[in-house]
């Protein structure tokens, strides 16, 4: 996938309009098979910019990591949460995912005043938002909060690897790789997998 970097421009519109804290909000992991659902809100700093900024997808690990370390640095404020397996499982991905974004949004201080998300509308928020189509490739907040959750998630992941690596979770981070299939195959799903969702392949699969 191609880097493109991600703009100011809704960010620096809104700011004219009079909204100061402009905070992006995105989620990693909705398609996983184990592990957490991320989500991150970042309000950054208009008089701090942060060069290469863009979709964490189309950058590489070390260059997520670089722009991890400036993003939470310079950041007017920054939160990120996990939502892990069980509540997954609970509520569904797509509401979990909608928990950790509300989550990361209440938990910056100062509050933003407008949220931008990636796609979404978030439930149960007390301030304006707006969802935007492709915003981890279009506006920097967004693709800044991507980068935070993504760098967090596979840390996580990494963690968990560490703890157990039969599966393979520092290579695939959680995903339906063929590995993570194989590995899930022989040795079950363990306790950071989440049972709502099974690949056909693993109707079988005893716990």
């Amino acid at each position: 996938m191609s880097k493109v970097r991600a703009y100011r421009t809704l960010e620096n519109a809104l700011r004219r309009m009079g909204f100061v804290y402009v905070a992006g909000v995105d989620e990693v992991g909705r398609g996983c098979l184990a592990g957490p659902v991320v989500a991150a809100a970042v309000v950054l700093n208009p008089e701090r910019y942060i060069p290469r900024v863009c979709d964490s997808k189309t950058v590489t690990p070390l260059e997520r990591d670089r722009l991890y370390d400036t993003i939470v640095v310079q950041a007017v404020t920054w939160s990120v949460t996990a939502v892990e397996p069980d509540e997954i499982d609970l509520v569904n991905i797509h509401q979990a995912s909608l928990r950790a974004m509300q989550r990361s949004v209440m938990a910056l201080a100062p509050l933003p005043d407008m949220v931008l998300v990636d796609a979404f509308r978030i439930p149960d928020l007390p301030m304006a938002q707006r969802g935007v189509v492709h915003g981890d490739s279009r506006c920097t907040a967004i693709a800044a909060a991507s980068i935070v959750a993504k760098v967090t998630r596979d840390r996580l992941m990494a963690d968990l690897h560490a703890r157990d690596p039969r599966y393979g979770f520092d290579r695939h981070k959680g995903y339906a790789t063929r590995d993570h299939l194989d590995a899930v195959a022989r040795y079950g799903y363990s306790h950071v997998h989440r049972r709502s969702f099974r690949p056909p392949s693993l109707f079988d699969t005893i716990d």
